[in-house]
């Protein structure tokens, strides 16, 4: 799966993604705001591997006033990945793992970068088209971030089931 002396990996699969219903036509447009690797204007694709991912991300993103949402199914083939559970692909790209984990949000919402938007901007550096996350909330669970998607060269996404 990984290219020999390479930061990089292949995912190849299913992957799914909670979407507002009111933006389902939009799904594969990727996020409308600020997230974990994403500054609002920058478009970002969040997936996880499993459904069980989406409910374990979804702990962190809903609350009372949190809209409906459905779980979408997608097909992936993406290259030039960086995995973070990946020590060495990450000494490598000089990142530090610690930056990519830290709390997000009490940043944004202060008005600052958050470490982890460095995090990305590094690995795209590197010609990265997206990494791999870690789950969080729920262990030996992982996302996949594409930070680019269905243009010349990049992942290849396409919806292949509605969901629940």
């Amino acid at each position: 799966m990984t290219e020999p002396a390479s930061v990089f990996t292949s995912v190849s699969g299913t992957f799914h993604r909670a979407v507002d219903e009111r933006f389902l036509d939009a799904a594969l447009q990727g996020s409308r705001s600020a997230g974990r690797y994403s500054p609002p204007d920058v478009p970002t694709l969040y997936l996880s591997s499993s459904e069980e991912g989406v409910a374990a991300a979804m702990v962190a993103h809903t609350d009372a006033d949190s809209p409906q949402r459905r779980t979408l199914a997608f097909q992936v083939e993406a290259e030039r990945i960086v995995d973070l559970r990946d020590a060495v692909a990450l000494a490598r790209l000089g990142v530090d793992l610690a930056d990519a984990v830290a709390p997000w949000k009490p940043d944004v919402e202060a008005g600052r970068r958050p470490s982890s938007w460095a995090v990305r901007e590094s690995l795209e550096a590197a010609g990265a088209h997206g990494l791999i996350d870690p789950s969080r909330t729920a262990p030996g669970l992982w996302h996949l971030t594409l930070f680019r998607w269905n243009d010349d060269g990049g992942p290849r996404v396409r919806l292949v089931e509605a969901g629940t």
